[in-house]
């Protein structure tokens, strides 16, 4: 099934544009200690508001162009004549771990201490936008992926017990979902995070998140997976399945629930943007994500001051862009692959 679907990507250039885009982001997430040239709680109070710094090619070599600030009051920076300093590349840096376990020094470029580099501009404490905006990037998709398994999972098994077992279980499972669907949501969540929201760190807030918007979003995936259930276990091989003989649990672990895997993949990929639009909308609103921990929805609450929306309009665009691509690049693989795991939508001839 897998490589059907694979196949069925390949001749589809909006999906495998979006799977390459989504792979890229991920990278780029997983390997951000790396790829950034500094940390991201790294501050320079004589650098705050620094715009995006320049690249330009001098003596055989990319350098960075070096800035003076003219106005302290309106953060004005204006570029040195004929003053650079050269990119180092793969030279050693701050010191990280990788995955969260190898410690290393290697950065895929810096430059001397003294001469730091803004590729995004830095924000209100010097600290730079693009670092943390990789940074960032790992807890706002992380969100998403670990959030869409959870319900995925919830759903999965809560929905398959209730269509096979039927009777009270199924009833009692439906009031269940029912109730979580007729419960404002938005409103479930914010009333839930503000109360909880000075009782932990970072990490904490991290799993917390993801607890709350999974324990939310379970419902419609479990009603689904039901009505699916219902309908398979009249199909010949269910029945011939029960005609010899094999154990309830069998049949659904083995025949059922492996039949509803090509729907889970298509809803769990259309799901993830609503994850890290959850997750945005809390650290925009100040319930989220807690400083100095960087994800991409804290950093647009941070932009909301009109200092940084009037002078530094980059560090609005950058995390907002970051959202709005991935977002897209996740729905138009959800119509990719649903048009692949869908007879009803499959391409002519294929």
């Amino acid at each position: 099934m897998v490589a059907d679907i694979f196949r069925s990507l390949l001749r589809r250039p909006a999906g495998l544009i979006s799977a390459a885009l989504l792979g890229l982001l991920y990278g780029m997430a997983l390997f951000a200690p790396f790829l950034s040239p500094t940390t991201p709680s790294a501050q320079n109070l004589d650098r705050t508001y620094h715009p995006p710094t320049a690249l330009v090619w001098q003596d055989g070599h990319l350098c960075v162009q070096l800035y003076q600030l003219v106005d302290p009051s309106t953060a004005a920076y204006q570029p040195l004549p004929d003053r650079s300093v050269p990119l180092r590349w793969f030279s050693e840096g701050p010191s990280y771990k990788l995955f969260g376990l190898i410690p290393a020094n290697r950065h895929l470029f810096t430059v001397p201490d003294s001469h730091p580099i803004y590729l995004l501009g830095s924000d209100a404490t010097g600290r730079d936008v693009f670092t943390r905006l990789l940074y960032g990037a790992g807890i706002s998709l992380s969100i998403g992926l670990i959030g869409v398994f959870l319900t995925s999972l919830l759903g999965l098994t809560i929905g398959g017990l209730a269509g096979y077992l039927g009777g009270w279980p199924d009833s009692l499972a439906m009031r269940l979902t029912e109730f979580l669907m007729a419960v404002p949501g938005l409103y479930l969540l914010l009333a839930l995070r503000a109360a909880l929201s000075s009782r932990f760190p970072s990490d904490a807030t991290f799993l917390l998140i993801v607890v709350i918007l999974s324990a939310l979003g379970w419902a419609g995936t479990a009603r689904v997976v039901r009505g699916l259930v219902l309908s398979l276990r009249e199909r010949p091989f269910i029945l011939a399945a029960n005609i010899i003989g094999q154990r309830p649990w069998t049949i659904l672990f083995r025949h059922l629930l492996p039949n509803t895997f090509s729907y889970l993949i298509v809803a769990a990929t259309l799901s993830v943007p609503g994850y890290i639009l959850g997750e945005a909308a809390l650290s925009f609103l100040g319930l989220g994500i807690q400083e100095p921990a960087s994800s991409w929805g804290l950093m647009l609450g941070q932009a909301q001051d009109i200092k940084i929306f009037m002078l530094n309009f980059w560090w609005l665009l950058t995390p907002g862009a970051a959202i709005i691509l991935t977002v897209i690049a996740f729905n138009l693989l959800g119509d990719a692959l649903r048009d692949a795991v869908d007879p009803r939508f499959r391409l002519p001839g294929k």
